[in-house]
């Protein structure tokens, strides 16, 4: 899982870690049921690591929330766009 290998390389507790995967899930679940072109499977390793990225940075500004983790990421992936 691209999250979990970026995780490694952070300083986050077990819990963060918890709340960072599960909006990653949940966010990459609503990029494929939209089946627009962030979805696209030639460009699906690319997104999926961005939309990791996004996460682990609103992590690292200390965002724990999962709605608004996910709004956020996915709001930064489609203007990276």
């Amino acid at each position: 899982m691209v999250i979990a290998s970026l995780l490694q390389q952070a300083a986050f507790d077990a819990e963060t870690v918890q709340v960072l995967t599960t909006a990653f899930d949940q966010a990459w679940e609503k990029v494929e049921a939209s089946s627009g072109p962030l979805a696209d499977p030639s460009a699906a390793d690319a997104n999926r690591l961005l939309l990791a990225r996004h996460i682990i940075e609103l992590g690292r500004r200390g965002e724990r929330n999962i709605n608004r983790l996910v709004d956020g990421a996915l709001a930064r992936l489609a203007d990276s766009m």
